[in-house]
């Protein structure tokens, strides 16, 4: 399956809902300026507490919001009226194996399709080898 499929209908819905409000399963609404355009884009991700931070992991690979969020260096995550701004740093992949394997723990039910196969039980091989397709940045409340 394409690493960069488009956000589906229930994407869509999924933020919408974070927008006003409703998180599920700690859904929240990105929006990060574009590299282009310098406009706001919005996509819903699932933002993770792990050990000591706060991180996003894109499922999908080197989409859209993922590029975006490298050249902007930041954004705003949203659940209702609650904005918080931050900045973010990406992670080598090389020391994201225990963070995918913690996400695909929490996730893995919704995301699964995008990780050719590699799942919370996979070895630290498993998670090295699809780590590179899968950027994490490491984010920080401005």
């Amino acid at each position: 399956m394409s690493q960069n499929l488009k956000p589906t209908r229930v994407n869509s819905f999924v933020g919408w809902l974070a927008r006003r409000g409703v998180s599920l399963a700690g859904s929240a609404d990105l929006a990060v300026r574009g590299r282009t355009t310098g406009e706001w884009r919005r996509v819903p991700v699932n933002p993770m507490t792990f050990e000591d931070g706060r991180y996003l992991v894109s499922a999908r690979g080197d989409s859209a919001w993922v590029r975006n969020m490298r050249a902007a260096g930041g954004g705003e995550l949203r659940v209702g009226r609650h904005t918080r701004a931050f900045t973010a740093v990406e992670l080598p992949p090389a020391e994201t194996t225990d963070l995918l394997r913690a996400y695909l723990a929490r996730w893995g039910w919704e995301v699964k399709p995008f990780f050719g196969g590699a799942s919370a039980d996979s070895t630290d091989d498993e998670l090295r080898a699809v780590a590179p397709h899968h950027p994490v940045f490491r984010i920080t409340e401005a």
